[in-house]
């Protein structure tokens, strides 16, 4: 990674039905869910799909991440009234390279739409870009720094 940039680590869809969807692009991209995202044994309760489902490219470092929402209006692109609903998710190191990143989104144009920086465990901010799709740049854990396959 380098110091200046931050990396893209996942992508982020809304869908009104997050299995589904996850079923879907598992499928779609022979992906692989990560420890506590994968669908439940016969006759238990589906909680990781109630909420937020992360697939993992088994090959490279990159997520495919499913949340959950109670309404979704569907994409109508390329036609303008309804733009398409997906956001970036972003890492860096530590959380002085987090402040750093933050003064060069605002710098670049971007706005803060959301401060938990005060989050021990995943610090992050998400910010709007100039046409104000949210993305986030968070402090992935240490381990994901030194052997990408650990970040699952």
């Amino acid at each position: 990674m380098s110091a200046v940039h931050p990396r893209i680590v996942s992508v982020v869809v809304d869908a009104t039905d997050a299995r589904r969807l996850g079923e879907f692009y598992r499928e779609l991209l022979g992906y692989e869910y990560r420890l506590g995202s994968e669908p439940p044994s016969a006759g238990e309760s589906d909680v990781a799909g109630q909420d937020w489902l992360v697939l993992r490219d088994p090959e490279r470092f990159f997520h495919v991440c499913i949340q959950q929402v109670r309404q979704l209006q569907p994409s109508t692109w390329p036609e303008p009234d309804v733009p398409q609903q997906l956001h970036l998710d972003m890492e860096v190191t530590t959380v002085a390279e987090l402040d750093r990143q933050r003064a060069r989104v605002v710098a670049l144009g971007g706005r803060i739409l959301h401060d938990r920086t005060a989050d021990t465990d995943e610090p992050l901010y998400v910010f709007a870009d100039p046409d104000g799709h949210p993305f986030c740049v968070f402090v992935g854990p240490p381990e994901a720094h030194d052997d990408p396959s650990a970040a699952d």
